[in-house]
C-alpha cells in the first residue's frame, strides 16, 4: 500500500471568529457532554465547530493562511472549554499540534494546507516502531497507543524509529485516516470523551518528505515555531486540569449555602468549610499565576527574534507538571468538600475527580518533571529527553 502525497483535508476556508462564535462552542460542549462520556470520543460535527472557532488554525502559519496565537491565548481558551468538560478541552489542546508540523518541508506543508488551514492532527507517538527504509520512503507497520482525537482527525502521525536526530528524539510519520485502522479500546476512569484508542498500520509507505521529527527544527519562519515546542505540548494538557479544577472548585462554592442532610449548618456557616475553599482558592490561583506568568515570558522572548533559554524551556515544563498536580489535588479537596452530594452519579464531582486525576498520569507532566527541572535550576545535566 502506497502513501499518496494528497492528503489535504476537506476543509473549506471560514470567516474569522468572533466571540459569539466561541461562546457557541462553550454552549455546545455543554450539551454534548454527556455523548462524549458515552461516545468515548468527540464526534466530527463538534471538531468541526471547534474549527469554525479558531482552534485549529492557532498554529497554522501564517504563511499558509492560519491564525497563529500566542500561546497564553490559546491557553486560556482550553482552559475555558475545560471548565465546561474536560475532555473536549483535552481534545480541543490539540489545536497547539500543527507547531510540530512546521518542521515538515515547505512544499510538503503548502500541500497540507491547500485547502485550507483548520487541520486536525492527532498522533500515536508510543511505543515508537521500526521503520523499513524502501524505495520511495519508509514502510511503517505496528500499534500505537493513546491517540487522542484521532476519530475527529484529518491526518494522524505515528512515531517510527527511522533517522533520529542527535538527541535521539524519533520521526513521525503521517498517513490518512483511511490509512489507519482505530482500535476502539479507550476505556478508562476519566477523560473518557478523549477517544485515545490505539492506532493500527499495516505496511504502508510513507514519503520521507512526509515525516519530521517531533521537537526538530521548524521551516517555518515566524514567533509562534520558535516558542519551545515539546513544552508546550505538555502546557496545553496541563491547563485542561486548571480548567477542571476552577469548575470544581466553582461548584462548591456555589453550594455551600445548601442545607446538610441531617439538618446541621449550612457549609458556608462553618469554620473548616470556608477555610478550605480559601486555601483552594489560594493555590489554584498562585499556581496558574505562575503557569501564565512564564508563558508570557516565553513569549516575549520569541516574538522578539530570540530563542528561549534552556532555563525557560525549564520553566515551562515545571509550571505544567505543577500545575497538573495541583489542579488534582484542589479537585480532591472540592470533592471532600462536597460532603455526600458528591457520590451520586449524578454529581459533576464524579466526573472532575475522574477527569482531574489524568491529567498528572502524562507522561509529560508526572513527578519526574520536579527532578528535571531541579537539575536545571541547581546546573546540573537533567535526565535524558528533559529539554
Amino acid at each position: 500500500m502506497t502513501h499518496s502525497l494528497d492528503t489535504s483535508p476537506s476543509i473549506a476556508p471560514r470567516e474569522k471568529p468572533d466571540g459569539k462564535t466561541f461562546e457557541h462552542v462553550l454552549e455546545l460542549v455543554a450539551q454534548r457532554r454527556q455523548e462524549f462520556e458515552e461516545q468515548r470520543h468527540v464526534p466530527r460535527d463538534v471538531i468541526a465547530e471547534f474549527k469554525k472557532a479558531g482552534i485549529y488554525r492557532a498554529s497554522a502559519p501564517r504563511r499558509f493562511g492560519g491564525e497563529p496565537l500566542p500561546p497564553a491565548e490559546f491557553l486560556r481558551l482550553i482552559e475555558r472549554i475545560s471548565e465546561v468538560d474536560g475532555s473536549a478541552g483535552w481534545v480541543a489542546s490539540f489545536g497547539s499540534s500543527l507547531i510540530y508540523l512546521a518542521a515538515l518541508p515547505l512544499d510538503t506543508q503548502a500541500e497540507l494546507y491547500a485547502e485550507g488551514p483548520d487541520v486536525a492532527f492527532a498522533g500515536g507517538l508510543f511505543p515508537v516502531q521500526p521503520a523499513e527504509p524502501v524505495d520511495g520512503g519508509l514502510r511503517v507497520c505496528g500499534r500505537w497507543k493513546f491517540a487522542s482525537g484521532s476519530k475527529g482527525a484529518d491526518i494522524l502521525g505515528v512515531g517510527v524509529k527511522a533517522g533520529e536526530d542527535r538527541a535521539g528524539r524519533p520521526r513521525t510519520a503521517l498517513l490518512k485516516p483511511e490509512q489507519v485502522e482505530i482500535v476502539d479500546n479507550w476505556d478508562v476512569i476519566g477523560m473518557r470523551g478523549t477517544g485515545s484508542h490505539d492506532l493500527v498500520v499495516d505496511n504502508v509507505v510513507v514519503p520521507l518528505e512526509w515525516t519530521f521529527v517531533r521537537g526538530g527544527e521548524p521551516t517555518v519562519e515566524e514567533p509562534l515555531f520558535r516558542y519551545p515546542a515539546i513544552p508546550y505540548a505538555a502546557q496545553v494538557l496541563a491547563v485542561v486540569g486548571l480548567g477542571v479544577a476552577r469548575a470544581a472548585l466553582d461548584q462548591v462554592i456555589a453550594e455551600g449555602g445548601r442545607a446538610s442532610y441531617t439538618g446541621g449548618p449550612v457549609a458556608a456557616d462553618r469554620a473548616s468549610y470556608r477555610i478550605s475553599v480559601g486555601r483552594a482558592e489560594a493555590r489554584l490561583r498562585s499556581v496558574r499565576a505562575f503557569f501564565y506568568d512564564i508563558t508570557e515570558e516565553v513569549w516575549e522572548t520569541v516574538d522578539r527574534g530570540d530563542r528561549a533559554t534552556p532555563q525557560q524551556a525549564s520553566l515551562l515544563r515545571l509550571a505544567s507538571a505543577h500545575a497538573a498536580k495541583t489542579s488534582f489535588e484542589v479537585v480532591r479537596s472540592a470533592y471532600q468538600l462536597a460532603g455526600i452530594r458528591a457520590i451520586a452519579d449524578g454529581s459533576p464531582m464524579q466526573r472532575y475527580l475522574r477527569d482531574a486525576s489524568v491529567v498528572p498520569q502524562h507522561a509529560f507532566l508526572q513527578e519526574g518533571m520536579y527532578d528535571g527541572a531541579g537539575a536545571v535550576l541547581m546546573g546540573t545535566q537533567p535526565f535524558p529527553g528533559y529539554l
